[in-house]
């Protein structure tokens, strides 16, 4: 298989070509992603256009299982070519991504390295011991998108905590607070997390599976999949702008 799969392997990038495979004139293979930067033929600089469609290697590639790109990381995977976008997407093996909220930080590495990241890169975070504890997230009321980060350390492992204030829709300022284990998705499925808001003899509660910070916090926000509030539901539990939220983790029996 190893033989037929270098066949399919683009000059420029060395990722895979998958159909739609178009070649050049002379029937030479470029991916659809670098023949979009490409003028001329990488391997003869003939013209690229117009494009040649070529069907013998598309039935040759859904015939044959492809490796993983994360293959060199560790994942043992082949996989249609059909199935390899979506499983990329969500690989265990991908390089876990700076997980504070916002866009600012670039950094990529492995599960491995993120605390030291954050301990170095993000000195402003503060980490608390124990399952239950208060994250006090202070000036609530400070116009715009704002987000408080803080870091829980129970049951030998790190959990970030992380509330967002957002206009989903327009005009309407939201809330979100969830937990994300610093860990892979199979690890985060052992806990679980409660947030809850009191005071003024109100309750408001929320209780999950920690999502792996391999996932992040916006798929969670976009699908509402957390604790979501308010500002007037916000002024209700805040005390001079500040709002204090428990934070409980426990373990799930296997």
């Amino acid at each position: 298989h190893h033989e037929l799969t270098s066949l399919f392997e683009c000059p420029v990038c060395f990722d895979y070509v998958l159909p739609p495979i178009l070649q050049c004139q002379a029937g030479h293979l470029v991916c659809n992603q670098c023949r979009q930067k490409l003028s001329l033929c990488p391997t003869c600089r003939g013209s690229l256009t117009p494009s040649i469609r070529n069907l013998a290697m598309e039935k040759v590639a859904s015939a044959v299982l492809f490796p993983c790109k994360y293959a060199t990381t560790g994942c043992s995977l082949t996989l249609h070519h059909t199935e390899k976008p979506e499983h990329e997407d969500i690989c265990e093996y991908r390089p876990y991504s700076c997980p504070c909220p916002g866009a600012s930080c670039k950094w990529q590495g492995s599960l491995e390295a993120v605390m030291s990241h954050l301990m170095h890169a993000h000195k402003s975070i503060t980490t608390l011991q124990g399952e239950d504890i208060v994250f006090l997230a202070t000036d609530i009321n400070l116009p715009g998108a704002v987000d408080w980060v803080m870091m829980q350390s129970c049951f030998g492992h790190h959990f970030m905590l992380v509330l967002e204030k957002q206009e989903k829709y327009e005009g309407h300022q939201q809330f979100f607070a969830i937990v994300l284990l610093i860990g892979t998705r199979k690890q985060a499925e052992n806990f679980a997390y409660r947030l809850e808001l009191n005071g003024n003899r109100r309750r408001l509660t929320w209780e999950a599976t920690p999502r792996s910070i391999h996932d992040g916090v916006a798929a969670a926000i976009l699908n509402s999949d957390c604790l979501v509030f308010d500002t007037a539901i916000a002024h209700l539990f805040a005390d001079n702008g500040n709002l204090g939220i428990n934070v409980t983790i426990s373990t799930c029996c296997p």
